[in-house]
């Protein structure tokens, strides 16, 4: 991936661990970018030791998001991707929950990304929030961001 420098690699993780523990043997290139996952306030911990790596580019996948996430802190990191269960079995994202860490994005000035609501049928369902579709990336928020 280091050398591959024509490319954005977008790594993900729920081993925030052993992350941590392999972070200062990793050659941490600008275009390679690295996430944990949050489903949860039980796992927003992930979130420290992500932002203990070395990497360049660090984003939140909120995804399956199954519960409010109140009190983010997002210091230190550049993306945050939300995004709903999907299948026979999927559990329902609330819209406030997603609202609030939207929100929550807009004070901190990182950029937020709305995947997918999710569902049985999540085509249908689509990814408008409050009829706006939000695709903000790190490299293009400035264009974005309204005040």
């Amino acid at each position: 991936m280091a050398q591959a420098s024509w490319h954005y690699f977008q790594i993900l993780t729920k081993r925030a661990e052993r992350l941590l523990e392999l972070s200062p043997y990793l050659p941490w290139s600008p275009h390679v970018w690295m996430g944990v996952s949050v489903e949860s306030a039980e796992y927003a911990w992930r979130i420290g030791h992500l932002r203990q790596t070395g990497a360049a580019r660090k984003f939140l996948s909120l995804e399956p998001l199954l519960g409010p996430l109140h009190t983010l802190d997002l210091a230190k990191i550049d993306w945050v991707i939300v995004g709903g269960e999907s299948g026979p079995s999927a559990r329902p994202m609330d819209a406030a929950w997603v609202r609030d860490i939207r929100d929550q994005c807009r004070t901190a000035r990182v950029p937020f990304f709305l995947k997918q609501w999710g569902g049985v049928r999540k085509k249908r369902a689509g990814r408008l929030l409050d009829g706006h579709l939000w695709d903000e990336m790190p490299m293009t928020f400035p264009d974005h961001v309204t005040g």
